[in-house]
């Protein structure tokens, strides 16, 4: 089944080549802007989602996983530690490739506190604070 144009997200999630990822995008999908109400586009030809600012993005990943990472991942306390950086200074992201072996709950709670940090502290990029010059 192909969805209408009109919805590019479910496209996305549509013409994934494993069936396996398509229905873990399709759950994250469904908890991200469902139920608790994310706005998703289209960014970078995956999926994002945000409120204020980008929060998260869903990014397929090799064997049949995909990864759940969050923009401002650290700054999130990880207190359920299943965030990883994978490198990364600023992302981090929890791999998932069956989404009973992740408690919905811990992930609810990572999403949430999420969500606080976009709707009470405002992203100040640091490539744009840089690049300021003093006003005196």
């Amino acid at each position: 089944m192909v969805y209408p144009m009109s919805d590019p997200v479910l496209n996305f999630i549509e013409q994934q080549a494993s069936a396996r990822q398509s229905q873990l995008l399709a759950y994250l999908h469904d908890l991200l802007a469902a139920q608790l109400g994310l706005e998703a586009k289209i960014r970078y030809r995956i999926p994002f989602y945000y409120r204020h600012s980008w929060i998260c993005y869903l990014n397929p990943v090799p064997n049949e996983g995909v990864e759940l990472a969050f923009t401002r991942g650290n700054e999130l306390s990880n207190a359920q530690g299943l965030l990883s950086s994978a490198g990364r200074k600023q992302v981090y992201g929890i791999v998932l490739h069956d989404p009973a072996t992740v408690s919905e709950a811990a992930l609810l709670e990572v999403l949430n506190e999420a969500i606080l940090l976009d709707e009470s502290v405002p992203y100040a990029s640091r490539r744009k604070q840089a690049g300021k010059s003093d006003p005196k």
